[in-house]
């Protein structure tokens, strides 16, 4: 179930954090289509493993008949003694484009995340997800270590759209990305025209950026690979205060050419 109404991410000051909230991150397409079903199967996993979702979507404009993140930063009035809370059996979704562009321009310390102001808004909540164009994920990640997600649809179109994205992220953060490569049918042909595609990018991304991309291909008619991604994404999750959720590694776009990891 998908509820996009403000209720759910109001009044959530009176909730105590039973972890530390985990950042998750989905570069949106110029284009929604199988991306954005991509990015609601993948929430919906994580809701039944019992996570509480909250996602913040910078292709949905905050207004005053849709409100949003910029509402909850100017802490209107309104949404004061609203009921509202998280639990895993639906999914908060919020309209966020002005409220997220607006934390890239707040002047603060080089040493405090642009997340920080939001925190506290999203206690009640153990994921925190932002779906969002790749130059502003990488605005607003430099201090999570969060390893963002890219869906890449098939054909050269999509080796070249997600090539752009992982170039754009390079250019505002070390952090590494995962790609993962939708899956049409379920026959021998198609997966391995998906794992071409993807070796396609490895080789841009190795020869021109010099950087690291995970990559997966994840059948669109299989529910385990897309348990398996969203696994993935919790595993690799950071903190809005800068720490690896689970594993500790640690991966950049150096100056110098680096060996890809690859994980199909």
């Amino acid at each position: 179930m998908l509820d996009t109404g403000f209720h759910q991410a109001a009044s959530l000051h009176s909730f105590t954090p039973q972890t530390e909230l985990r950042v998750l991150a989905v570069a949106s397409q110029e284009q929604p289509g199988s991306g954005l079903e991509t990015l609601w199967q993948v929430c919906a996993s994580l809701q039944r493993l019992g996570y509480p979702v909250v996602v913040l979507d910078a292709t949905g404009y905050e207004s005053e008949e849709s409100p949003g993140l910029y509402h909850l930063l100017r802490q209107a009035p309104w949404h004061d003694g609203l009921e509202g809370g998280a639990n895993a059996s639906s999914l908060a979704v919020l309209p966020a484009a002005r409220g997220l562009w607006q934390l890239t321009r707040t002047d603060r310390p080089p040493h405090v995340s642009p997340l920080q102001d939001i925190q506290p808004y999203f206690r009640a909540y153990s994921i925190l997800v932002l779906h969002a164009p790749a130059p502003l994920l990488g605005q607003l990640l430099t201090h999570t270590r969060t390893t963002p997600l890219m869906v890449m649809e098939g054909g050269s179109a999509g080796v070249l759209t997600t090539y752009k994205s992982l170039k754009q992220m390079a250019q505002y953060t070390g952090l590494s990305c995962t790609v993962a490569a939708l899956v049409r049918g379920s026959g021998v042909r198609e997966r391995r025209k998906t794992l071409v595609a993807l070796q396609t990018l490895q080789d841009c991304a190795e020869r021109h950026l010099g950087g690291q991309v995970h990559t997966t291909a994840v059948s669109t008619q299989n529910p385990q690979d897309l348990q398996r991604l969203a696994l993935q994404l919790l595993e690799n999750a950071g903190t809005i205060n800068g720490s690896m959720v689970a594993a500790a590694t640690s991966s950049s776009f150096p100056s110098t050419p680096a060996h890809l990891v690859r994980s199909h």
